[in-house]
């Protein structure tokens, strides 16, 4: 029933988004070089490592300063990157993630190896469905970049404090993952982006 869902969602999304997409893509390639999407290895269900697609909104080779994104202003980001993340535009090609069965369109959002490395055995249970678009903690820290700004460490904020954050509200999506509590956050996610 959720891959059914999940599948005609992500396909009309597709579809409807397509234009936008395609006017997006145009101004991602004339303001700076790189493709027009930006390829991350991600962890998935079960541990299996996949490639997440979103829009490229930052310069090429920009993950080779660190992994994480500090604040709205970061240097690396360009000027219709800085747009694209206003509205989270640019997770929008991970609904051809969907599509591949990568991911669904809620779940727990895939982490870097990176990060998944630091996991405790209770916190990789959270790894045992597919990872989402969108999820509690996406909501909860839709301005995850601002709060790492105001951080003396960002890196270190991130993985003693919002990295444990998150997995404990994945971990409450887990312990009732009913096709209403993914409404109610896709619809959540909605408000955030309209900035409601």
């Amino acid at each position: 029933m959720k891959r059914a869902f999940d599948v005609l969602v992500s396909f009309i999304v597709l579809v409807l988004f397509f234009p936008i997409g395609l006017m997006l893509a145009f101004l991602i390639v004339i303001e700076s070089k790189g493709g027009v999407f930006y390829y991350q290895e991600r962890v998935g269900q079960n541990q299996q490592l996949f490639s997440l697609i979103k829009f490229r909104s930052m310069r090429i080779n920009a993950d080779l300063q660190g992994q994480l994104t500090v604040g709205s202003r970061d240097s690396r980001i360009t000027k219709v990157g800085f747009f694209i993340r206003k509205f989270k535009l640019d997770e929008f090609p991970q609904f051809i993630n969907v599509l591949k069965g990568d991911m669904s369109i809620v779940g727990p959002r895939p982490e870097v190896p990176k990060y998944v490395a630091l996991y405790t055995e209770q916190q990789l249970k959270v790894l045992t469905v597919k990872p989402g678009i969108t999820d509690y903690a996406s909501i909860a820290y839709f301005h995850e970049n601002e709060i790492l700004a105001q951080a003396a460490d960002p890196e270190k904020a991130y993985i003693e404090e919002v990295m444990p954050a998150k997995i404990q509200l994945n971990q409450r999506y887990l312990a009732k993952p009913t096709l209403s509590a993914d409404l109610k956050i896709m619809l959540l996610t909605f408000l955030k982006m309209l900035g409601r």
